[in-house]
């Protein structure tokens, strides 16, 4: 029995849960998503004895544990979460969490990044094989309502195909023998960072276009860059990475142009506009148009912008930030016994190849 969004009780199934990492970022996002999901927290799990206890009391779990192999042991569990982010040497802790989770026979979502290396990423896929679960990771941008409004959009009949995906945000790229070095396991704290972000653009790049077959890219000296990906179908991709942007007026911006004169543009993952080209009357064209008002109104520009005046769902950072829309998908894909829609293992393997790929340099055609 859980409370629906109307505030009604609902007789369902849940997601029997274990929770690893008892952190900042899982206290303001993870957490307080699983009201809205139908997901029943059973355990906490987290170094510190003390905040896995207070962070099972506060969020209504029966247990707590130091031990995720304890954890594992004791409890019915049908997935466990795990938000533990670097270790001290600034290397990622969930691949070696998500592959005994799934070893163990649960199901497993885990925070961006999900994985340093394409090795590591096919580690998990072979326990995935071995055990018959599954893993997802918390890509986000995969899940703002905004790209998937983009998305839906872009299958329209009259939008056509896809022609170009220009994708902004502020990303730093570090010089290509710091990427390399933190690859083959040194502590190098630009790369870390690096690895923290390009996951989120690489991963709308992944939902809009697909995997890329090619990655071309040119670095300033202070770690701005431009980064251009081509695809088998004709299709074009590019990234601003723009470090030193201003972080005030929005960070990100997308845009996908399709054939047939209309374009989707997604500004701060706020506003979408689905823009087409104005309607010209018979015999009017550059140079002899009076008005630029011309067509009925289903030519011009389509927008939306969420209110932020009334106590809608869509308000709250735990569905607008995408959070709601991963765990959901991740306990729905559970409980109808299927494989999650998208930010599954194979999104997960395209985005860490396009982290990687930035080890091999700029200036010059990189094979994805």
């Amino acid at each position: 029995m859980r409370i629906g969004f109307r505030g009604e009780l609902l007789d369902e199934p849940q997601v029997r849960a274990g929770f690893i990492g008892c952190g900042s970022h899982a206290f303001r996002n993870l957490f307080p998503t699983f009201q809205f999901t139908p997901v029943e927290l059973v355990a906490t799990c987290d170094l510190d004895a003390d905040k896995a206890r207070e962070f099972a009391a506060h969020f209504a779990a029966d247990a707590c544990y130091t031990s995720v192999r304890e954890m594992l042991e004791k409890e019915d569990l049908d997935a466990v979460f795990i938000s533990t982010g670097y270790d001290k040497n600034n290397h990622l802790t969930h691949p070696e969490l998500t592959i005994a989770c799934l070893r163990a026979g649960v199901h497993v979502w885990m925070e961006k990044p999900p994985a340093t290396t394409c090795e590591e990423v096919e580690q998990m896929q072979e326990a995935e094989r071995d055990s018959g679960k599954f893993c997802m990771a918390g890509l986000k941008s995969m899940f703002f309502p905004a790209n998937e409004k983009a998305v839906e959009l872009m299958q329209r009949e009259d939008f056509g195909t896809p022609q170009l995906i220009t994708l902004q945000r502020p990303v730093n790229v570090p010089p290509a023998d710091e990427v390399r070095r933190y690859i083959d396991g040194e502590n190098v704290d630009s790369a870390k960072w690096f690895l923290d972000h390009i996951c989120h653009i690489a991963s709308a790049l992944v939902l809009f276009g697909g995997m890329p077959q090619t990655l071309y890219y040119e670095r300033s000296p202070r770690s701005a860059a431009v980064a251009t990906f081509s695809y088998d179908s004709g299709l074009v991709g590019s990234m601003s990475l723009t470090h030193g942007q201003a972080y005030n007026g929005g960070i990100e911006r997308t845009m996908v142009v399709g054939e047939r004169g209309h374009h989707v543009l997604v500004e701060n993952n706020t506003r979408v506009f689905y823009a087409r080209g104005p309607s010209r009357p018979e015999g009017q064209g550059y140079g002899n148009m009076p008005s630029h008002f011309t067509g009925p109104p289903e030519s011009a520009t389509a927008y939306w912008e969420p209110e932020c005046s009334l106590g809608q769902l869509y308000s709250k950072g735990l569905f607008s930030l995408g959070f709601w829309g991963e765990i959901e998908e991740f306990a729905r894909a559970i409980l109808e016994d299927r494989r999650p829609a998208k930010s599954h293992s194979d999104d997960i393997m395209h985005c860490t190849r396009i982290f990687e790929a930035f080890a091999e340099g700029p200036g010059k055609v990189i094979e994805l």
